[in-house]
């Protein structure tokens, strides 16, 4: 595929850790907008397939995607995030650290401070001890692989972004805009509980004009409740707590319990 001139940022050079649900299609879609992307997993680069790499990312190892980059992307499951704590620590105070992740105690074991309330995105920040940046975390895997659309068209499914720094955000809500979704603004990580697994914005698939509302209505004490409901459903459909839904019951089920 032939990259095309970014639509909201500027060509950047970005290290994504992570070809998992989201990562992939990350890797694709930056490239293929324009920014120069380097991505990394955890079994070493021979092992990551070709058709990530097919709209113009390099497959290299961990300590070389986080070197000389203007955005690092977490997109790891939860749990691992400490042990990548060491590679963030030789990052540049002003590289750019977007974090994926998503809390499933199923899947990362329990996390007493997040299960006594800590928002997710400040435990990450304090496991890498540095700012970050939250975004992408708010969409299923099929959604964002099939669904992206050109800016301004109809439709057009919005994900919020948060971060403390401003700078920091608004580099995250460029890149977003440039996976095909709309951009909006959250604002600072402590509100960033509105937009974690069981919130009225989270995977429902909803547009700017609606993000709003919904990340307004989510209800702090329900979110973990209705986040296992979900997770039980999917788990009764699908048969196993890793593979992700399609969009079409993905979004049906999440508006149904979340909103």
């Amino acid at each position: 595929m032939k990259s095309q001139e970014p639509q909201g940022a500027s060509i950047m050079k970005i290290g994504i850790l992570g070809t998992g649900h989201i990562g992939k299609t990350l890797v694709r879609k930056l490239s293929a907008a324009g920014h120069d992307v380097k991505v990394a997993n955890s079994r070493g680069p021979d092992t990551i397939a070709a058709d990530v790499l097919s709209t113009g990312a390099h497959a290299v190892t961990a300590p070389e995607a986080v070197a000389d980059v203007d955005v690092v992307i977490l997109s790891i499951p939860l749990n691992r995030l400490p042990e990548v704590a060491p590679l963030i620590t030789s990052v540049p105070a002003e590289t750019v650290v977007i974090d994926t992740s998503n809390y499933y105690p199923g899947r990362d074991g329990r996390i007493d401070a997040i299960e006594a309330g800590q928002v997710e995105s400040l435990w990450v920040a304090e496991q890498l001890g540095r700012p970050i940046v939250k975004a992408w975390n708010a969409i299923g895997s099929d959604s964002f692989a099939k669904k992206g659309k050109p800016a301004g068209s109809a439709d057009r499914i919005a994900l919020p972004v948060a971060a403390d720094s401003e700078r920091d955000r608004k580099v995250g809500m460029a890149l977003v805009e440039d996976t095909g979704l709309d951009a909006f603004d959250a604002g600072t990580l402590a509100e960033s509980w509105r937009q974690q697994p069981g919130a009225p914005c989270y995977c429902t698939d909803l547009t700017r004009e609606e993000m709003a509302a919904a990340l307004a209505a989510a209800d702090r004490a329900r979110l973990p409740r209705r986040r296992d409901l979900a997770v039980a459903a999917i788990i009764e459909r699908v048969g196993d707590s890793t593979t992700n839904p399609d969009a079409e019951y993905g979004v049906r089920l999440t508006r149904a319990l979340f909103m």
